[in-house]
């Protein structure tokens, strides 16, 4: 076994810990097994963090397709750091260990698939293009999550249903509220940046703004989805549940995006094919 497959097993394995340690600490309503959850996802992301700048140091960007898949297993987590220290809201981890986990097992499926990227556009790319779309997916999923429970107790605090321990230990409705507002602010801004700069790299590369990949045309549709849902939280005052539904429906959107084009169509944005 080389050091980059015992750094990959450490990674799963402190993934693995973090993601049953949240969920059994807020099954059995257990501080402590969440703050282990929280440090053995904080140990996993520090030496994935350590893995994904080995490959690229020295790779001139030479980087197996899978690679892409791990950084976006990494964007989901520190989102999810980010989130956590800012506002303490332990049960984002419901979404982000296991994701990134399963994103991060998923990945070894492509490793021996190369990508190169054009070494005068390198930077940007991962920069602009990658980085900016793959932080605003992490929002999304938080939001994502947010939404989900959101959705579950406020529809058994109208009807009047018994709460279980589980619902008890949420936080209040607004809290799920603000995650949802934190990513769409943020998350717009970023996924623009992320699709203008792609379109200025396609014109400079490829000669040409659109090719009509699939890829492409969901990509925009999304991002109309977005910018509508952004308006409306910012001008038209969407709070609470539709807000919850609409990002809901994007982020379900944007993992079709991800996964759905790249397993069942030809695009030549494909991390998988």
């Amino acid at each position: 076994m080389n050091l980059s497959e015992l750094f990959s097993l450490l990674i799963i394995v402190l993934y693995a810990l973090g993601t049953l340690f949240i969920i059994a600490g807020t099954a059995l309503r257990k501080d402590p097994l969440k703050k282990l959850s929280n440090w053995s996802a904080v140990a996993g992301f520090g030496l994935h963090s350590a893995m994904l700048l080995f490959a690229m140091v020295g790779s001139d960007f030479d980087l197996s397709k899978g690679y892409y898949i791990q950084f976006l297993s990494w964007s989901l987590l520190f989102i999810y750091f980010f989130l956590w220290w800012r506002m303490r809201l332990s049960f984002l981890g419901l979404t982000a260990a296991p994701l990134a986990m399963l994103l991060f097992i998923g990945s070894f499926t492509l490793t021996t698939v190369q990508g190169k990227l054009p070494e005068e556009w390198t930077g940007m790319f991962f920069g602009l293009h990658i980085g900016t779309l793959f932080l605003s997916f992490g929002l999304l999923a938080m939001a994502f999550g947010a939404g989900l429970i959101f959705i579950r107790l406020e529809r058994k605090i109208k009807s009047k249903e018994q709460l279980t321990e589980f619902d008890k230990d949420m936080p209040a409705l607004a809290t799920f509220d603000r995650v949802n507002h934190v990513a769409v602010m943020a998350g717009f801004p970023l996924y623009t940046i992320g699709m203008a700069s792609g379109f200025i790299w396609a014109r400079l590369a490829w000669g040409r703004l659109l090719s009509a990949d699939p890829k492409e045309i969901v990509s925009i549709f999304v991002w109309f989805v977005f910018a509508w849902l952004f308006h409306q939280r910012l001008t038209a005052g969407w709070r609470g549940r539709k807000a919850a539904k609409a990002v809901i429906w994007l982020f379900a959107i944007s993992v079709f995006s991800l996964i759905g084009i790249n397993v069942f169509m030809p695009t030549h944005h494909s991390f998988i094919q």
